[in-house]
């Protein structure tokens, strides 16, 4: 199994994204994060190297992945919202820079609307998916779009599909499935704990599992 030290982060200051760095940083594992705003990321820790820039901008994706091992995105609309098209985008430079640095893996988090051919959907988590492309159609689209570009790549991505993110250090475990989302949540430390752990998991490569609370 591949070593894993440094770890290119995107979308390391949001809601998920910040629990993640934090079991990065107390796991040993060296960061580079991408940040739209560095002036407004106060963690210091000789681990981190924040990388200046946007995802949707494939220099600054180059930039990023330049001597890292995998790849980690927790990627939101942010604040002020990104463009429709950023998880597409994103998605796209990624693969891109990974062919250009050798990298191989990649783990990014998606919403439960995301469609696979696998799944077995409950009334509960299709209406969930249907209320999503009602009110959010480009941007649940350009989430479909995202797990299409995955699924024509040969890295080894896994795109976990998630319900509400719980901010909350507490751990309550998961369940897991290909076909259908098993809770109405999940914890931010739980999401992270599962993110670190398909460093040396190769059970859903090239997968989509949904992950909640039990």
């Amino acid at each position: 199994m591949k070593q894993y030290q440094t770890i290119a982060v995107i979308g390391g200051t949001g809601k998920a994204g910040k629990y993640l760095v934090k079991q990065l940083v107390q796991r040993g594992f060296r960061l580079k994060l991408l940040i739209r705003n560095p002036e407004t990321f106060l963690l210091k820790n000789p681990l981190i190297q924040v990388v200046e820039g946007n995802a949707n901008n494939a220099v600054d994706i180059d930039l990023l992945l330049q001597g890292c091992d995998a790849v980690i995105s927790t990627l939101g609309l942010g604040q002020p919202p990104s463009e429709t098209n950023i998880f597409s985008e994103s998605t796209k430079n990624v693969l891109l820079a990974m062919t250009n640095h050798a990298i191989q893996r990649y783990m990014v988090i998606t919403g439960l609307n995301v469609n696979t051919p696998f799944d077995k959907k409950s009334p509960k988590t299709q209406m969930a998916t249907d209320w999503m492309y009602a009110n959010y159609p480009k941007t649940t689209a350009d989430k479909q779009t995202e797990y299409d570009i995955l699924s024509g790549s040969n890295i080894d991505w896994t795109l976990i599909r998630l319900p509400l993110i719980e901010q909350t250090d507490e751990r309550t475990g998961t369940n897991i499935s290909l076909e259908d989302c098993l809770g109405d949540k999940i914890s931010a430390t739980d999401l992270a704990d599962f993110l670190i752990e398909q460093l040396t998991d190769d059970r859903f490569i090239k997968q989509a599992p949904f992950i909640a609370n039990s």
